[in-house]
């Protein structure tokens, strides 16, 4: 017997391996970032190197100032100018608390209950942007003039008697003291408290409300329960736009208030632009930097959320 045995089949043609399509615009997101980093780089990482070289000089305007890494310049000027330092957060928390208890029940009103007159109460809200930062300062000096209506109310309603006792007015007197800082700077950063806060309390789901109605739960509740936790991301956001710019401003302090009212933004302008001493306006600067982003940081750990509007 013989045994026929079949040829083995013939492999079928391997095809070449292709290489993967190249992805078309791989670079295209970051091109169209390329233009912000360049402005970042230009009007913020260059001005920071340059003011932190100049923290650490010495030298004087005549003779011309070097890098001789004099890391004392920093613990002379918060030596010299803590009350400032604290003068100024103080002013600043104060005004922030004032701009969400301001603020927050007008933001609700308009996310909720304004309607038609939605849009007018939000111009109304943006309004004092169309004018210039000075001239919103300056007309809280008529506003808060002596013997004006505005101190008149707070004088016969005995308001005055307790923010004397505070040390906040100089009897019957509101000008040149904190509390018209306080009100400059309520006033001036309100709109950034109540723009977050709004866009915060519109992205909150009314069926939420309608659910928290059925369940029998009272409005206190379902505000403390559903509206106010939601609403979180734009309190953080608007402490935050309102703390930040209000703890380095100057031109309050400088137009409502007096010597004794003077914050750290008023020591530094002093320092770069009347006494010429860039080192300590430098370090001040970085005293005042450090410090915010160290509050900062603390505050939105302590707040429990990082979802910022």
């Amino acid at each position: 017997m013989t045994t026929v045995t079949e040829a083995p089949p013939t492999p079928a043609p391997v095809a070449p391996e292709k290489k993967p399509p190249r992805r078309r615009g791989r670079w295209t997101p970051y091109l169209l970032l390329l233009p912000g980093l360049l402005w970042l780089v230009v009007f913020f990482a260059l001005p920071v190197i340059y003011q932190a070289s100049t923290s650490v000089q010495t030298g004087s305007l005549e003779e011309g100032y070097k890098v001789t890494w004099h890391f004392a310049t920093y613990w002379d000027a918060l030596s010299e100018y803590w009350p400032q330092f604290v003068r100024s957060v103080l002013y600043a928390a104060s005004a922030t608390v004032l701009c969400l208890l301001f603020g927050y029940p007008l933001a609700y009103l308009i996310a909720f209950r304004a309607g038609r007159w939605r849009n007018l109460i939000m111009i109304l809200v943006i309004a004092p942007f169309f004018t210039s930062f000075l001239i919103r300062t300056l007309a809280w000096k008529t506003i808060l003039a002596d013997g004006g209506p505005v101190v008149g109310a707070l004088d016969a309603l005995h308001v005055l008697d307790v923010t004397a006792l505070l040390g906040w007015t100089a009897g019957d007197r509101v000008l040149a003291t904190p509390l018209a800082v306080v009100c400059g700077l309520t006033y001036n950063f309100l709109p950034f408290m109540i723009l977050p806060l709004y866009t915060s309390l519109e992205r909150i789901d009314p069926r939420l409300h309608e659910a928290a109605g059925d369940l029998y739960a009272k409005p206190s509740t379902t505000f403390r329960k559903v509206t106010f936790p939601l609403s979180m991301p734009g309190v953080v956001s608007g402490t935050l736009l309102t703390f930040i710019p209000a703890s380095g401003d100057y031109i309050n302090s400088d137009l409502l208030g007096s010597t004794d009212t003077r914050m750290v933004g008023n020591v530094i302008q002093s320092q770069f632009l009347r006494i010429l001493d860039y080192p300590t306006a430098a370090a001040l600067s970085f005293i005042l930097m450090a410090a915010i982003l160290a509050v900062v940081t603390v505050y939105i750990r302590k707040s429990g959320t990082e979802d910022l509007v």
